[in-house]
């Protein structure tokens, strides 16, 4: 780990101990995020594109996904990225609260089990060398490893590989440019990957492009079924 990255979570792990905790919806003291705050967050509920997990009227697939199907079984998502739920996902991303992740990753936990998502091993997302150094840690790993305790599914954080730095999907305008953004920017050489179920986890997705590139490289390492799973999802 970098020194930059290792001061800066550092940094962020002396203020979470000097400060008490307070709900990131309501503020209260005592909890990041407390059961009001909980039950107020924008679910991702159906009616959504049975693979992509896009909204759409009625069931089924949508028209993107009907001509052309990602390379993965199917995304899950459990909120939606606005309020409390976009909150959360910047404060475990740029913010360094890793004390979020237990709480979020409980939540897509309960997604996991209500779509009886079966996995041999969860593998996040990974970042770049220099994003990592950087950001001290992964958000994405921080949610899969505490996911793989709630569902007794072992993690591995290194099955994926993100050799070619890219510029932040969020800085790119559109699907297309996301897309051409991290097209072969990953590779798998885990042999762990090979014949098993595997659950993809990320903290938010917009298009699916990143998602797809990971599924991708999973796919040519042999995974036998890829189910993705980010805590929100933007409609």
């Amino acid at each position: 780990m970098g020194g930059a990255g290792l001061v800066g979570r550092l940094g962020h792990a002396a203020l979470e101990l000097l400060f008490p905790s307070r709900c990131m919806g309501c503020e209260r003291g005592g909890t990041f995020l407390c059961d009001a705050c909980i039950e107020d967050l924008p679910r991702a509920d159906s009616p959504r594109c049975w693979r992509c997990w896009s909204p759409q009227p009625g069931s089924g697939l949508c028209p993107q996904c009907y001509a052309a199907p990602p390379p993965f079984d199917g995304l899950r998502s459990a909120f939606v990225y606005r309020g409390v739920a976009r909150s959360l996902v910047h404060g475990l991303k740029y913010r360094g609260m890793m004390s979020l992740a237990p709480p979020m990753a409980a939540l897509l936990a309960e997604v996991a089990l209500d779509f009886d998502l079966d996995a041999d091993i969860i593998v996040p997302v990974p970042l770049s060398g220099l994003r990592h150094r950087t950001r001290g840690y992964n958000q994405a790993s921080e949610l899969a490893k505490h996911l793989g305790r709630e569902l007794d599914v072992p993690v591995r954080p290194r099955a994926l590989e993100r050799p070619r730095h890219t510029p932040p999907q969020a800085r790119t305008a559109n699907a297309l440019e996301r897309r051409r953004n991290v097209q072969g920017a990953f590779r798998s050489e885990d042999p762990a990957v090979e014949g098993n179920r595997i659950i993809l986890v990320d903290d938010v997705t917009t298009t699916g492009a990143t998602l797809s590139a990971c599924a991708e490289a999973l796919q040519r390492a042999g995974a036998d079924s890829i189910w993705c799973l980010t805590f929100a999802r933007e409609d």
